[in-house]
C-alpha cells in the first residue's frame, strides 16, 4: 500500500505498526485498526494502555527468567513446588505449555532462545550463566531439557550437557513423543505430558 491508498496518515501510521508483528501483513494489519477504531473510544484506550503498560512495567523472574509481574514468578514463589528439579526451556511460551499439561511439579529455567549459528545466536545470548548459578547453589538433582527437537534445540541440548555433565545431576530429556523437528509450543498437551512422565536419561540419546 502507499500513502496514496489511506485516507489519513493517522491511520496508515497504525496500520504500520500493525504490521511490523509476526504473521500479520498490510492487509490485516488495516482490517485490525479499522475494528478498533469501531470499538467504543474507552476500549480502544484501554487496549493502549495495556500495550504500554506490560511494556514499562513487565518484570523477568529473578530466579527462572519468566516474565513476572513482580521480582519473582508466581511458580517460583510458590512453596509446593519441587525446587529440585528443573525444566529447561526456549521461551515462556514453552513454560505455559508444560504448565497446561499439569504433569510437571517442578520448576523452570527459561533460557531466551537456543543456539542458532545462522541467526547470529550463540550461548552468550542466553540465560545459561544464570542456570550454572542455580546448580552451584547445590540444591539441584536434576536438569530436564525440554527444547524444541529441532537441529538448534538438539544443538543447544548437547552445549548444555556438556557443560553441566560433571555436576552430581541426573539430566534428562524428554521421550520423543514430541515429533523430530517440532517446537514445544504445538504439540498436544497429552503428548507433551507423556514426554515429561517418560523422560530419558540424555546420555541415551546419543545412540538414537
Amino acid at each position: 500500500m502507499s500513502y496514496s491508498d489511506f485516507p489519513s496518515r493517522l491511520l496508515e501510521a497504525a496500520v504500520m505498526e500493525f504490521s511490523k508483528l509476526p504473521g500479520i501483513g498490510e492487509k490485516t494489519a488495516l482490517r485490525l485498526v479499522l475494528h478498533l477504531l469501531r470499538q467504543d473510544k474507552e476500549d480502544t484506550i484501554n487496549f493502549g494502555k495495556t500495550l504500554i503498560r506490560l511494556r514499562e512495567e513487565i518484570q523477568y523472574c529473578t530466579v527462572c527468567q519468566n516474565i513476572s509481574d513482580s521480582k519473582t514468578c508466581n511458580i517460583c514463589g510458590d512453596k509446593n513446588r519441587d525446587f529440585s528439579t528443573i525444566c529447561v526451556v526456549e521461551n515462556v511460551k514453552d513454560v505455559m505449555s508444560v504448565e497446561h499439561t499439569h504433569q510437571f511439579k517442578g520448576v523452570y529455567h527459561v533460557l531466551g532462545g537456543i543456539i542458532s549459528p545462522m541467526d547470529g545466536i550463540g550461548p552468550g545470548d542466553l540465560t545459561i550463566t544464570e542456570l550454572e548459578e542455580r546448580l552451584k547453589q547445590g540444591d539441584i538433582n536434576e536438569l530436564i531439557f525440554a527444547l524444541s527437537t529441532t537441529m538448534e534445540g538438539d544443538t543447544t541440548n548437547f552445549y548444555l550437557y556438556k557443560k553441566f555433565k560433571d555436576y552430581n545431576i541426573k539430566i534428562t530429556t524428554l521421550a520423543r513423543g514430541v515429533s523430530i523437528g517440532d517446537e514445544l509450543e504445538y504439540a498436544d498437551e497429552i503428548t507433551l505430558g507423556r514426554s515429561i512422565l517418560n523422560r530419558l536419561p540424555f546420555e541415551s540419546t546419543f545412540s538414537s
